[in-house]
């Protein structure tokens, strides 16, 4: 009975990334070094009178993005003023484990953030203190599983990876090593020109 591979962003977590944190961050014990949890995906539509059109919008993107099927979720309480009642739908999430959350990272890590109009990597003060990431995405055309031409209305999501990383500096080396472009990646210093070299160009 044939078995399916490992997701590969799975695959290099075992092989490559846990033995670079184990050396970076001096962990005696495996069980110490960080892993992702889970990742949860999240939309919020709110509660204007196309609410229900744009809670069924948000549905479908997220199960075509993620593979799986999202939940709705509830406002806890009433507010009048947005015209809100307790228990009204006003958004939709999912929440991804084992092979189907590896596989929707490495996606989102290779093809849908290189794909943001003038990327320069992602913030690194969205960690929240105990080990985890938010990161907002403002609409869904990022991501390669959305047809643009099908697209009716743009869908914002917020994507929390969670991990058991005990710090926000354990939590960031995870997702690095894993991959993920932060914005204060260091660039590669200049070369330095030899002296012969800097006589040439001002010949030239």
């Amino acid at each position: 009975m044939a078995t399916q591979l490992d997701p590969e962003l799975y695959t290099e977590y075992k092989t490559r990334v846990v033995p670079a944190l184990r050396e970076k961050h001096g962990y005696k014990n495996i069980h110490q070094i960080p892993k992702i949890e889970k990742v949860v995906v999240n939309s919020s539509v709110g509660a204007g009178a196309d609410s229900k059109e744009a809670l069924e919008i948000a549905k479908s993107e997220i199960a075509l993005i993620t593979g799986q099927r999202p939940v709705a979720t509830l406002s806890k309480k009433s507010i009048a003023n947005f015209k809100l009642r307790q228990g009204q739908a006003i958004g939709a999430k999912v929440t991804l484990r084992g092979r189907t959350m590896y596989e929707f990272l490495e996606r989102l890590i290779k093809m849908s953030l290189p794909r943001i109009r003038d990327f320069r990597g992602v913030s690194t003060k969205a960690f929240d203190g105990n080990g985890n990431y938010t990161l907002g995405v403002s609409d869904q055309s990022i991501f390669p599983e959305v047809e643009l031409d099908k697209i009716k209305r743009n869908i914002g999501f917020d994507i929390t990876i969670v991990t058991t990383a005990r710090t926000n500096e354990e939590a960031k080396s995870l997702l690095t090593e894993l991959g993920m472009p932060f914005s204060d990646k260091k660039k590669p210093a200049p070369v330095r020109k030899t002296e012969e070299q800097q006589e040439e160009a001002a010949a030239a």
